[in-house]
């Protein structure tokens, strides 16, 4: 039976080692630094004269795809390593309630980090008049597309015992879900002769496809069920990966 609170005691072991160590500040710092420069210098934010945070939020996908891999290489990674995995899992917590736990705290840290780019928007509504609306869609989004990254990290990290190769393989998982709605590579497999039945159910498989709808302030329950369901189906595969493994 899934007990919620040993999903609260693994979050809060999980959440304060984050802060335990320099990582989670040099995390927060390269986050909020990337944000500024590419959203002030690259996307020339206050040359363009709109208030709204469109460049803002463009940059979100591309930024996470760097740094929450580092952030969720060593959840399950480094208890192999260590070998304190057998010591949790011979505790009275079950392997789903760990698993939940680790991820909700990885996307914790994620929103705390999010959270802390308000200046962006204060500096905005200051200028000009944002629609609150669509700066709301936009974080909702940006939350969304940020725990479906933090469960394939967390899948990744389920895979091996070295953090190199977890982060590897979740930018590779991540990077993948980005591009495969773009449409040079919609293209691409549509000229080698697929269905366009194919092609659309693979495009529509693409993290990009449901987060560009809420950045321009759209929500829709089946992008917001999209990025559930990958959650729950990457959530999934590391229980499976872990329970052959043990």
């Amino acid at each position: 039976m899934f007990n919620c609170k040993n999903v609260k005691t693994i979050f809060q072991r999980e959440f304060k080692s984050y802060f335990d160590s320099p990582v989670a500040y040099v995390f927060l710092v390269a986050f909020l630094v990337l944000i500024g420069f590419l959203t002030f210098g690259v996307a020339m934010y206050y040359e363009r004269r709109q208030a709204n945070l469109m460049p803002f939020f463009f940059w979100h996908p591309w930024v996470y795809l760097l740094l929450i891999p580092a952030v969720t290489m060593g959840l399950w990674s480094e208890e192999r390593r260590s070998g304190t995995i057998e010591l949790l899992l011979t505790l009275p917590i079950t392997l789903s309630e760990a698993l939940v736990g680790k991820f909700l705290a990885a996307w914790a840290f994620i929103g705390i980090a999010l959270g802390l780019t308000f200046p962006v928007v204060a500096t905005t509504a200051w200028l000009g008049d944002p629609d609150g609306g669509a700066v709301f869609c936009g974080y909702f989004g940006s939350l969304l597309l940020a725990g479906a990254c933090v469960a394939i990290g967390v899948f990744a990290s389920a895979l091996s015992r070295s953090q190199v190769i977890g982060f590897v393989i979740a930018l590779a998982i991540c990077f993948f879900m980005l591009i495969i709605g773009f449409d040079p590579v919609i293209n691409a497999v549509a000229n080698w002769g697929v269905p366009s039945k194919i092609v659309d159910a693979v495009a529509s498989c693409s993290l990009m496809q449901h987060y560009d709808a809420m950045r321009r302030g759209v929500v829709d329950l089946a992008d917001i069920g999209y990025y559930v369901g990958v959650m729950v189906f990457m959530l999934a595969a590391a229980k499976l990966v872990t329970e052959r493994g043990k």
